[in-house]
């Protein structure tokens, strides 16, 4: 259980990180960049999991449990490519129609 340790304070770090640059930063692209930065947090932590889980003691269920926590991240990975490929859509859209991208004036889709 030690050896997990190190990755979930680091994984907590990231994401805590990622969460402040969210609150505290304008410029939607380094807030997409926190975003990831959360979401790769995130995969650190279910990879984590899946290398040092304690009910994986045979060599059978070591396995299963390591590709469990990998297509946990594939999953997460592509999440976080759709959500960068629609949200930069959106900031390409807003940045043609005022050609200014400002976070607090984006209230364009709002009914």
């Amino acid at each position: 259980m030690n050896q997990l340790f190190p990755y979930l304070v680091l994984g907590a770090f990231m994401f805590c990180t990622g969460v402040v640059g969210v609150i505290i930063r304008r410029n939607p692209i380094v807030i997409f960049m926190c975003i990831e930065l959360m979401l790769n947090a995130v995969n650190l932590t279910f990879l984590a999991f899946a290398r040092y889980h304690p009910a994986a003691t045979t060599e059978e269920a070591s396995l299963r449990t390591a590709m469990d926590g990998q297509m946990m991240v594939i999953f997460v990975m592509a999440v976080a490519a759709a959500e960068v490929a629609v949200g930069l859509g959106i900031i390409m859209a807003i940045f043609r129609l005022r050609n200014e991208v400002d976070i607090d004036d984006m209230n364009l889709l709002r009914g």
